[in-house]
């Protein structure tokens, strides 16, 4: 089965569930009518639709959690969006120089160190030490350990592929890319989580700092996503909306990180300290090995240090 294919299958399969939901909510009318426009109109009403729906999403955050809540849903779509970013990479080329890769991927773990660092884990203990008075750091601890076995049970128990030589030619089917992309996405929910943390208590410079990381480090996933697509035949501009949607799973973790800590604020130094060992398992079980894994990772090494620096002097500016 060609990827044409698989893509018409993928399709197919969107349009039934489609069906399915229109006929639900008793839209039969409405579903003919859909059917009928043109290609080009029926995209422009689903991005209508998407529209609304997001500006209601929004809206109710800021009318019931306040400003900071609503500005955090926006930075996590935002930093999603960063692998359609990433991924636009395809549209000009169909692979970039492996030094480049691993430079750019080692900065981006770098600046994901730095965000964990001082914008989850200081944060959560000093925000543990106003609850419990000298246990912040434990709480944090224990945060941590439980953000580490999810992703663990995760990686065990879902169907993907790692990163390291998930792109080499020889690897090249549609279903070991597509285990890839899942990978990808997997990992995504803990980094919106993240940022909905840090804005959910109404930290604008802490959530800021790590949504801009989290932004940068999609860039090159975008890239790990597209570019193997377009080398098994896709067309360069599904591969770039591909991209983009695995990194559209942020905003939904986002969202569950933004109403939880909102709602329950006693476990935030939890949430954060879950949401830190989630990301530092994603560093170093993916990005640090990745940027090692095809040679020139002096570059990366370089790269990682940079990126750190980067991150913890934007992080100290914005405070």
């Amino acid at each position: 089965m060609t990827s044409s294919d698989n893509t018409d299958t993928l399709q197919a399969k969107a349009l039934a569930i489609f069906n399915q939901i229109v006929s639900f909510l008793g839209l039969k009318n409405k579903q003919t009518q859909f059917l009928a426009l043109s290609n080009r109109n029926q995209k422009q009403v689903l991005a209508a639709m998407a529209g609304t729906i997001l500006v209601l999403v929004i809206g109710t955050l800021y009318l019931i959690f306040g400003y900071a809540v609503a500005v955090g849903f926006i930075a996590s779509i935002l930093a999603g969006l960063a692998t359609g970013v990433g991924g636009s990479i395809a549209l000009l080329f169909k692979q970039v120089p492996v030094k480049v890769y691993n430079a750019m991927l080692g900065a981006a773990g770098g600046v994901m160190l730095a965000a964990t660092a001082f914008s989850l884990i200081v944060p959560g203990m000093e925000f543990g030490n106003l609850l419990w008075p000298g246990w912040g750091i434990y709480v944090v601890a224990v945060g941590m350990v439980m953000g580490v076995l999810f992703l663990d049970l995760a990686d065990r128990k879902l169907p993907h592929i790692h990163f390291v030589g998930s792109n080499e030619a020889s690897d090249l089917s549609f279903r070991k890319i597509w285990l890839f992309i899942f990978a990808i996405t997997i990992h995504n929910f803990p980094e919106g989580l993240s940022v909905g943390v840090s804005f959910g208590v109404d930290n604008m410079q802490n959530g800021i700092a790590l949504a801009i990381a989290i932004g940068l480090q999609n860039i090159p996933e975008g890239m790990a996503v597209s570019l193997p697509l377009v080398a098994l035949g896709y067309n360069p501009k599904k591969a770039v909306i591909i991209a983009t949607l695995t990194g559209l799973v942020e905003p939904v973790g986002a969202l569950f990180g933004l109403v939880a800590v909102s709602l329950f604020q006693p476990i935030l130094p939890v949430a954060m300290g879950f949401a830190a060992g989630a990301m530092l398992f994603v560093i170093s079980e993916e990005i640090i090995p990745e940027t090692q894994a095809k040679g020139k990772a002096r570059y990366a090494t370089f790269a990682v240090i940079a990126g750190f620096i980067v991150m913890m002097l934007l992080d100290n500016m914005m405070k």
